[in-house]
């Protein structure tokens, strides 16, 4: 009878092994993206517009018919360092903060009003100002500091700088090496900064619908935050040695088992 109890003893060690481990897996509805029905067409198209805002880096080039005319609008960088040489070996031109009251000092014309506007916006202003000056001026504006950071559960944690000045948030998943196994697909965090002030938004990567997000595309200096899903929460609370313990108590099943045979 005793030795009856111990094998039952034994067997239920061995079925709460297998339930723990069993606990941690996640259903595929947890893990798959975009599981609504295909769709042929997306029913609504979210244009994405970049407004420039305080603290942007901007490149500002002026150019004319005649090169001379442009050139006092144009600040280049001159030191001889290597790090103001580009992939081209093009000299680099040097940046235009935007203060915390929405200007830039620019050559010339002295303070211009930039944050709020779109690049269309801003060669508008620019070129309306340079014709004081120039004969059909033309205005080429870039953003020099776009970047976007995402942490939390993805492989790749960081912040990246975006080139073209467009991402969507898929994208920006893409580049930080797609989730994890432990992230939540249908409750991702948009932290984004407008006029001083932080708003927030919820992502779910399992709805197709997602693309059609107000904020599938991102604007400068957005955070996005993946949040564990709760096998990751619970992992958090064992302790390291749990590994340890729970190999050593099933070894220790198994020499009771043998012994009882």
């Amino acid at each position: 009878m005793k030795i009856q109890l111990k094998r039952n003893t034994v067997i239920k060690l061995s079925l709460l092994s297998m339930i723990m481990l069993l606990g941690s897996c996640a259903s595929k509805k947890n893990i798959i993206y975009f599981q609504d029905e295909p769709i042929s067409t997306i029913a609504k198209k979210q244009d994405f517009v970049l407004r420039f805002k305080t603290n942007d880096l901007l490149t500002i080039r002026v150019s004319a018919l005649d090169p001379a005319v442009a050139r006092p609008f144009n600040l280049e960088a001159v030191s001889t360092n290597t790090s103001v040489i580009d992939a081209q070996g093009s000299l680099k031109m040097q940046t235009y903060l935007i203060d915390t009251d929405g200007n830039i000092e620019f050559p010339v014309l002295g303070l211009i009003k930039i944050a709020g506007l779109t690049r269309s916006g801003a060669n508008a202003l620019l070129k309306q100002k340079l014709t004081e000056y120039i004969v059909n001026p033309i205005v080429n504006i870039r953003l020099a500091n776009f970047t976007i950071t995402v942490l939390g559960e993805v492989n790749s944690p960081g912040t990246f700088t975006i080139q073209d000045e467009r991402i969507s948030l898929t994208e920006a998943i893409g580049l930080a090496g797609d989730l994890t196994i432990f992230g939540r697909r249908n409750n991702i965090m948009l932290i984004r900064e407008v006029n001083g002030e932080k708003r927030f938004a919820k992502y779910d990567l399992s709805s197709i619908n997602v693309v059609n997000d107000q904020y599938y595309y991102l604007a400068q200096n957005d955070v996005i935050y993946v949040e564990p899903n709760k096998s990751k929460i619970r992992s958090s609370n064992y302790n390291q040695n749990n590994g340890v313990i729970i190999s050593a108590v099933g070894t220790l099943a198994t020499i009771i088992a043998i012994l009882l045979k």
